[in-house]
This record gives C-alpha cells, structure tokens and sequence, in this order.
C-alpha cells in the first residue's frame, strides 16, 4: 500500500490526464472491496464454521451462494494482487527519490524507515481492531526482499520468484497427497488449516476488550510471519514479481506489453477460479466426499490464489491502458480516489467493521449470515469510496498517508520567503 510513485513522472502515453498512472490506483481501489470481503467472515462468530476458511458451515441459499462466489474468486487470491503492488510501489519511489537527487543508499534508507513504519503501523491496527492485518507482514517482507534483492539483475528476481513458486507449488502437491490419503481413510484430517480461524473467532467472540487484544496480538504474528509473511511464500512471490514488474514499466505501459498482461490475465484467473470451485462446492455440500479434507487443500488454494491475484492485476494493467489519456468518468474517478489512499481506506475499513460486528461492539456478527454480511462489507467500502472522493475534491491525502510520509519523509521544508 503506497502511492509515492504517483508523484513520479510517467513516459508519454502512459498516465492519464492528471498525469498519473490509472491501473495501479483502479486495481487498489477495487482491491479495497475485495479485502472487506474476504475478512468480514471471520467476523461470524458464534456458529460452527465449514472446512473452508472461516465460512459458516450452515446458512440460507443466498447464503451458500455468497460463500462458494467467495471462496472460487476471493479467498486467498487478493493479498497476492496488494502484494505485487507492493513490490511495485516500492520500485517507483526508489526510482522518484533518485530523481530527486537522493544517492541510492540514502533512498534504500527511506525504504527501510517505511517498510519498518508499516510494521509499527500494523502492530497498533493488530492491537486496537483487527489481528489479520496485511502491513506487518508486507513491512517485514519489504524490509528483507529490499535488502536482498532489489540491487539484483532482473534475472535474478525471475530466478528467486520461480525458486519459491516451485517450493509452493511442492508443498501443494504434498498437501493434496495429505488429503487424497484422508480421503481414502489411511489417515486422520489435519487441523491446521483452522489455526488462523480459530484465532480470529476468539478475537471477534470475546466481549472483554482486553481479551479481544490479546487474541488479536497472539494471531498477528502468526498472520506476519507465515500466513501472509515470508515462510508463506505467496506475498516474497508476489512481490518480486512486483520487482520486476516495476523495472519494465508493465502497469506505466501496458500498451507495450499487452500480450503479458493478456496471458496473465486469462490464464491465472482461469487457474485460480478452476482450483478454488471445487473447494467452493465441497464447503455448500455438492462435492461432499471432499469436504473431510478441506483442510489438506488449503496449501493448494493458495498456489491457485497466487495466479488469480496476479491475474487480477494484469486484468487492471489492461483497463488502465485503455483509459491512458482519456477521462477517467465518474466511477473510474471514484475509484482511483481511494486507490490514492488505499493504507487510509484499508484502516478505515476496520474502523467500521470491528466495533460493528465484534462481541466487544454491537455484537452483529453474531447474528448476521454471509449473505447479509457480503451486502454490509460492501456498504463499508462504498462508505470508504465517498470519502476518498471527498478528499479528492478537497486536494487532500489520507490522513494514514500523510502520517505515513511524516514519518519517513520528516516535516515538509517551509516555503521560500516570497518579497
């Protein structure tokens, strides 16, 4: 989540009229409504959950129909999307700082001051609403994938990114192994796949707020460190693609790289949407003889998620070419607003969701279904999108960004005295 590199000028053809980049702020925009969504779910406590996620095992057909859309085009395939944009991001401000004058290791040490601020950032959000916070574990791989890896040849970050995608993809296939032997009875289910959600049901459930702390705080590591940090694999992925990404202009001019961004496109969201429906089916009970080795293929939805993320953001490449140089309307307007704020956007999405929803609030995830809790989730990003637009009318950054920048940046130099 950044937008420094907004501020870089793009080559000739490629931005807008404002002269900034439409993709990369139209996929964080539409990303933003994708995060409510995936997260909302863990907010329904109080009922048993199905062997997907944090998904109810019961519910009405509006229901099922919300968690299987879910679970095919939307669990464990965004955060791979927030974090090439990450890894994107950073290149463009490496590269505006440079432009500005600053020697390399001056602009690597402003990386590190924001990369370890977004860890600082995401502890007091992990403390105060929501223990899957994403910006402690995108700070924490920023910090390292920057350290080792940015001063590398391009090759280089294909190399590492195939080395880790070949390490996801063998432990897929093992995990598939797992439960094709838990469907043949050689062995008993695993229950690891419900460690995160058994956390974060014990954050949303306890109506002490002091408890609902310490669950939260005992879950963020685990979410920093391996569900969405380094050991996980997707997000070091994603975000040395984003690396590379950067470097060839790919989002900055799409129009030279189109056939990339169409295969890309079409095959990982295929991929993506192929390996989550039969997940998706077994959770609403039509593939039923899967369902007592859901856990087994979380490994594999995962490796799928990977490309449908990636397939996501080459989707946003290919519209923000098209929009290159014509006015982005309404919507695409709205949407580039919060795309510009997306670290604000993402918090404030918190801001409303968890005294809502939590037993330590009103308590209404306890009573919502998936259904109804879909149709609030969205009503919390459109909130989220009216205030980006008002912000943008008023020339403002998000509060979250302009904090953000003080911090790593230091106060703004005073103006020069005018006579």
């Amino acid at each position: 989540m950044t937008t420094d590199h907004a501020r870089s000028p793009a080559p000739p053809g490629a931005a807008g009229p404002t002269g900034r980049i439409p993709g990369p702020d139209l996929a964080r925009g539409i990303m933003l409504l994708l995060i409510v969504l995936a997260n909302t779910p863990y907010h329904l406590y109080g009922r048993p959950s199905g062997g997907m996620g944090a998904h109810p095992a019961d519910g009405s057909v509006a229901d099922r129909v919300v968690q299987a859309v879910l679970i095919t085009t939307v669990d464990l395939r965004v955060y791979p999307m927030f974090a090439f944009l990450f890894g994107y991001g950073l290149v463009m401000i490496l590269r505006r700082q440079r432009r500005a004058g600053l020697s390399d290791d001056e602009a690597r040490r402003l990386l590190r001051r924001r990369n370890l601020l977004l860890v600082a950032f995401g502890a007091v959000h992990a403390l105060l609403l929501w223990g899957g916070d994403v910006l402690g574990a995108y700070g924490l791989c920023g910090l390292v994938l920057v350290w080792l890896f940015l001063r590398r040849s391009d090759r280089t970050l294909l190399v590492w990114a195939g080395i880790g995608t070949g390490l996801l993809a063998l432990l897929a296939a093992l995990s598939a192994l797992e439960g094709l032997a838990v469907l043949a009875g050689e062995q008993p289910p695993n229950d690891l796949g419900s460690v995160v959600t058994v956390l974060a049901r014990a954050s949303v459930s306890d109506p002490d707020v002091l408890g609902a702390a310490l669950a939260r705080m005992t879950m963020w590591p685990l979410q920093v460190l391996v569900i969405q940090g380094l050991v996980g694999m997707v997000v070091p992925v994603s975000i040395l693609l984003g690396f590379w990404a950067a470097r060839r202009g790919v989002l900055e001019r799409p129009q030279e790289h189109r056939r990339l961004l169409w295969i890309t496109a079409v095959g990982g969201i295929s991929i993506g949407w192929l390996g989550g429906l039969p997940l998706a089916l077994a959770h609403i009970g039509v593939l039923d003889a899967l369902s007592p080795a859901m856990s087994s293929f979380a490994m594999p939805q995962m490796l799928t998620g990977l490309a449908c993320g990636l397939g996501y953001v080459a989707v946003f490449g290919l519209v923000g070419g098209r929009l290159a140089d014509r006015p982005l309307g309404p919507l695409g307007g709205a949407l580039t607003a919060v795309g510009k704020r997306s670290l604000s956007c993402y918090l404030a999405q918190s801001v409303l969701c968890a005294p809502l929803l939590t037993a330590w609030g009103l308590g209404l995830g306890e009573i919502l279904g998936s259904a109804a809790t879909a149709a609030f989730a969205i009503g919390v990003w459109l909130l989220t999108v009216l205030w980006a637009v008002v912000l943008e009318r008023r020339g403002a950054a998000g509060p979250a960004e302009a904090l953000l920048r003080r911090l790593a940046y230091g106060p703004p130099a005073p103006a020069p005295a005018t006579t």
